[in-house]
């Protein structure tokens, strides 16, 4: 599925730029596989565990709601 299926958007490419971090970087600190991050940014995810969207947001500094965004 992608964000045309879903109308779901993953805007981690967005929020790594404006906080100049990287994949990497996020994967070291939130504990997840660069693979599955950038199953995530691509919006290829299905599912996404619930610890794992606040990991990401604590790293990134940002609500759930500017990470993943509607259209």
């Amino acid at each position: 599925m992608n964000d045309e299926e879903t109308g779901i958007h993953c805007r981690l490419d967005e929020l790594l730029e404006e906080r100049g971090m990287t994949l990497t970087r996020l994967s070291e600190i939130v504990g997840v596989s660069i693979v599955n991050l950038s199953v995530l940014k691509n919006d290829r995810a299905r599912a996404i565990r619930f610890s794992t969207l606040v990991a990401i947001c604590d790293a990134l500094d940002c609500e759930v709601g500017e990470l993943l965004v509607r259209g």
